[in-house]
Formats: C-alpha cells, sequence, structure tokens
C-alpha cells in the first residue's frame, strides 16, 4: 500500500523553525511533483510549495517566499519543507501529496495520486 507519512509538526514561538519530512513507501522517482499543502481552522486548503522530479523547479506561495523551503531526497524517499521565522498564520495542518505529472500552484489538492495524514504545526 502506497503511503506518505508526514512528521515533524509541533508548537512553536513566533520567529522560530520547524522541519516537516514526509516519507515515501515507493519510489520517489515514480513522483513527478510534490508539494506541501496547508489547512488552517475555518479555511480552505491552501498550495504551500512545489517541486519537480529533479529539484529544478521550486514554487512557492507568495505567503511563504523566503521564510520556507521545499526539498526532497529521491534516494531518501523523503520530502522535507524548512519553515523559518514562523509566523501565527503559519498555524496549520500541514499535508504532503505526490503528483504523477508536471504541476504547480494552481494544481488542486485533490488530483494528487498520493496524499498523506497530516502533520499539525501550531505557532504562537
Amino acid at each position: 500500500q502506497v503511503q506518505l507519512v508526514e512528521s515533524g509538526g509541533g508548537s512553536v514561538q513566533t520567529g522560530g523553525s520547524l522541519r516537516l519530512s514526509c516519507a515515501l513507501s515507493f519510489d520517489g522517482t515514480k513522483a513527478t511533483s510534490m508539494a506541501w499543502f496547508r489547512q488552517a481552522p475555518g479555511k480552505e486548503r491552501e498550495a504551500v510549495a512545489f517541486i519537480d522530479s529533479d529539484s529544478l523547479t521550486l514554487t512557492y506561495a507568495d505567503s511563504v517566499k523566503g521564510r520556507f523551503t521545499i526539498s526532497r531526497d529521491n534516494a531518501k524517499k523523503t520530502l522535507y519543507l524548512q519553515m523559518n521565522t514562523l509566523e501565527p498564520e503559519d498555524t496549520a495542518m500541514h499535508y504532503c501529496a505526490a503528483y504523477v505529472g508536471n504541476c504547480g500552484l494552481t494544481t488542486p489538492y485533490g488530483a494528487a495520486k498520493y496524499r498523506g495524514q497530516g502533520t499539525q504545526v501550531t505557532v504562537s
């Protein structure tokens, strides 16, 4: 069974950092693009960052540019999201997603071939 398992969430103070990880149970190179999404209580899920299979194309939501960095290690079958200078507005459940095919910030979460269960990030 294909799985994406997120980890690394937690509670931090404003200005702090967290590094999220998403472990894949399949060959990471089979995921053409991967992404992080987040959903805050009472709000719609939003795209945070996308990365292509070769880590050559990285795209970010305006709200996280300059603060978050997406990366992947296909050999370790892991996707990462380094989050720095966290703000209370970053409080949300964070999800990873894997796509077969090219995608970007406008690609909906529902179009992902594989999706994780989420990890909570709380900034106070």
